[in-house]
């Protein structure tokens, strides 16, 4: 498919942002990278060569230690495994770059978590008060947190573009009404849904996303109603509809090409709002369950063990970082999308 001048134009001027340009690519790279993380941090083993045998238990099924000469029927210990075979020189095991998986307690005699970082023990940023390790907590945690964000961005961006481009397109009676509609769920307070909802039942991924989404969209909505009810006394709208141009044509052909620059100026901070609303739950213990890998959690843990500071200081400096480039991809996007920058008078 061919790219439009305009579209072309649009890349171009993304690029030459340069802050913003490589915070996009690395978000993309950290993004590709949780989708593979089985690969790079886990306690199975991505590769095994034994008695001339290959195994790939990374995402395969659980192999009991009996197959490879242990006295037990349980799933393979491969960081033991790889001690035993290098011993005995009986074949090789691979493990991941981090040899622990975000929900495995790694405790070890003499050493009571949370201990502090070790290469030896490869626990790079240390582990939590239950002795699992703060670099699978945070890489499965950030996968989690991105996604939920992204996916609760594509709900609320769909709803309140769709409402609020009818309430400023449609104006009359459904704007009066929706405004009220919306006036009234506005001052439900958020965080008391939360708690009764949690005191009612577990919450889980599913749970929280319906209860965001519920508060959500009424921010877009307001912000759509009034691009939408300025942009169609303009005149390429007037033009459009003594054309005979339907009302479907109008908004998604004329009125949305012309408010995307709202709409991509509010992107970054939906994603960064989800990822700190999903990260304040969890610190409050209303979020995900425990054991979910999550920076809320991690955040609390280090609060409660101030000696441990590792802990805390991992998760904010690697929220820092994210938020810092979700921000520089928002401030390039808006600049580079901007049809004002591209308009020209003939």
């Amino acid at each position: 498919m061919q790219l439009s001048p305009l579209a072309l134009k649009q890349i171009k001027r993304f690029k030459s942002i340069k802050r913003g340009y490589y915070s996009f690519i690395a978000i993309c790279v950290l993004v590709a990278l949780t989708l593979i993380a089985e690969l790079l941090i886990n306690s199975r083993a991505l590769f095994v060569s034994y008695e001339g045998n290959w195994y790939f238990p990374t995402y395969g099924s659980v192999i009991s230690g009996k197959t490879f000469g242990l006295n037990y029927d349980y799933e393979t210990n491969y960081r033991d495994l790889q001690e035993v075979l290098k011993k005995e020189g009986k074949g090789t095991v691979i493990m991941p770059l981090v040899p622990y998986n975000p929900l495995e307690n790694d405790f070890r005699e003499g050493i009571y978590p949370p201990s502090a970082p070790s290469s030896k023990e490869k626990h790079y940023l240390g582990t939590d008060s239950t002795g699992r390790d703060v670099v699978a907590r945070l890489f499965y945690g950030f996968r989690i947190a991105i996604f939920f964000s992204l996916l609760l961005l594509v709900c609320n961006y769909t709803i309140g573009v769709s409402v609020g481009s009818a309430m400023g397109f449609l104006g009359g009676r459904f704007d009066m009404i929706m405004q009220r509609i919306i006036e009234i769920w506005s001052n439900i307070p958020f965080l008391y849904v939360v708690i009764i909802v949690a005191s009612i039942i577990t919450p889980n991924i599913f749970t929280l996303m319906g209860i965001m989404l519920f508060f959500g969209w009424m921010a877009m909505t307001w912000q759509m109603r009034t691009t939408t009810y300025k942009e169609r006394s303009r005149e390429y709208v007037m033009a459009a509809k003594s054309l005979g141009a339907s009302r479907r044509r109008i908004i998604f052909n004329h009125i949305l090409p012309n408010s995307i620059f709202i709409i991509v100026s509010f992107i970054p901070f939906s994603i960064s709002g989800g990822i700190v609303a999903l990260t304040s739950l969890d610190y409050l213990g209303f979020g995900l369950p425990a054991p979910t890998p999550s920076w809320g959690e991690l955040l609390r843990q280090g609060t409660n063990n101030l000696e441990a500071g590792w802990i805390v200081s991992s998760v904010v400096v690697f929220m820092i970082i994210i938020l810092v480039m979700v921000t520089f991809i928002g401030e390039a996007v808006r600049e580079a999308f901007d049809p004002k920058k591209h308009t020209t008078y003939e």
